[in-house]
């Protein structure tokens, strides 16, 4: 059967892959006994992310023994976030799973997510609270949770979890890149979804060693400004640049002040270095209100309605009007066709065939043949 006549499946389980072939059997195991025994349909689709150990030829034969694998593999290691960009544009379940290939997330917790979302949840984040990983990776991760808690404030207690379920109109409106899947439930909070957290059971880790180290800290806090950035600043730039550039800007006006009092009393200033300081703090101090100010002027010029809002359902009597099609949607086969709504308008203009044109064009050209007594 082709792939447009198969029935769309319910969950789409999506698991990136990176050196993990030992554990692919066993995940692939659990995963399609969990989905199975809900009944509703499901496929698995692995991200191979540039493996070097043979995951890449194991996902392949996953793919050729059960049909309702599908893998993508990468030339070379880009990262979780590229991986779950690259998946989440091809899912085609109502119900999206992520979880890690490392065993650690457990697959027969798969109900109790789909159930969250049945609910009425739109995001369920799994939450490890009780983690078996050692504390060079437990410590840093938790004093990581609380400043993206505080700052967001999104009450998670476990953002950097793989182990999440969303709802398919959620993937439909988040963008990921470079190491945004650590927020993507800061993102979906910013666009108002129904946001919760489910505890899991995490399990040691059987094979393999983990891919992240220390560095990923520090990642994780600079993606953190970036996402508060693009989530609560990002219709206001000058919010974000000029509370800290009014603040600057304010003490280093004060110290000059303070100095220009000094002056008038009669002390030298050539030798304070408060002067310099008082300089350095008002220069950067407008600095930051200036980018403040160009995101702005790029904010008028660059954004769309879809990143400002997000539609959870209409209820209009009045429907809405057809979008201009563009060419290729005129000649898709994919699907109907879009009728331009000037079309009607044009059909009453004639057509002019450019051998007519060029006949006209030839004839305004000839010189009049002139009378004679005989045509008289």
């Amino acid at each position: 059967m082709s792939a447009r006549g198969e029935a769309r499946p319910g969950i789409s389980v999506v698991i990136p892959v990176f050196d993990e072939v030992d554990s692919l059997e066993e995940l692939y195991q659990g995963v399609t006994a969990s989905c199975e025994s809900m009944g509703r349909g499901h496929e698995i689709l692995f991200v191979n992310d540039g493996s070097r150990d043979g995951s890449d030829r194991k996902l392949d034969e996953l793919a050729e023994r059960d049909p309702r694998v599908r893998v993508i593999h990468f030339r070379r290691n880009f990262g979780k976030s590229p991986a779950l960009a690259a998946a989440f544009e091809r899912v085609r379940g109502q119900v999206v799973m992520t979880l890690d290939a490392d065993l650690q997330d457990d697959p027969a917790m798969i109900p109790d997510f789909v159930e969250r979302i049945d609910a009425g949840a739109d995001l369920v984040s799994g939450w490890k609270k009780r983690r078996h990983d050692p504390i060079g990776k437990t410590a840093p991760s938790k004093v990581f949770n609380w400043m993206v808690r505080r700052l967001s404030g999104i009450p998670l207690r476990d953002f950097n979890c793989g182990f999440k379920a969303y709802r398919i109109e959620c993937i439909r409106e988040l963008s990921v890149y470079g190491g945004f899947h650590r927020f993507l439930p800061v993102l979906a909070g910013a666009k108002g979804f129904r946001i919760e957290q489910l505890v899991v059971n995490h399990r040691p880790r059987k094979h393999g060693v983990s891919k992240f180290g220390v560095k990923r800290f520090f990642d994780g806090i600079l993606d953190l400004l970036t996402v508060l950035l693009v989530t609560k600043y990002r219709t206001r730039p000058l919010h974000f640049f000029g509370l800290p550039g009014m603040m600057l800007s304010g003490v280093g006006v004060s110290l000059l002040l303070y100095l220009t009092v000094l002056w008038f009393f009669g002390q030298p200033l050539h030798e304070r270095p408060l002067l310099t300081l008082g300089v350095l703090l008002t220069i950067t101090g407008f600095q930051f209100l200036g980018f403040g100010l160009l995101g702005e002027l790029l904010v008028r010029t660059t954004i769309t309605p879809r990143e400002i809002y997000s539609i959870r359902g209409t209820h209009e009597r009045i429907p809405p009007l057809e979008r201009i099609a563009a060419p290729d949607d005129l000649t898709s086969q994919d699907g109907p066709r879009i009728i331009d709504p000037s079309a009607d308008t044009r059909r009453d203009l004639p057509v002019v065939p450019p051998e007519a044109v060029a006949q006209t064009a030839a004839a305004s050209q000839t010189p009049p043949t002139p009378s004679t007594p005989e045509d008289a």
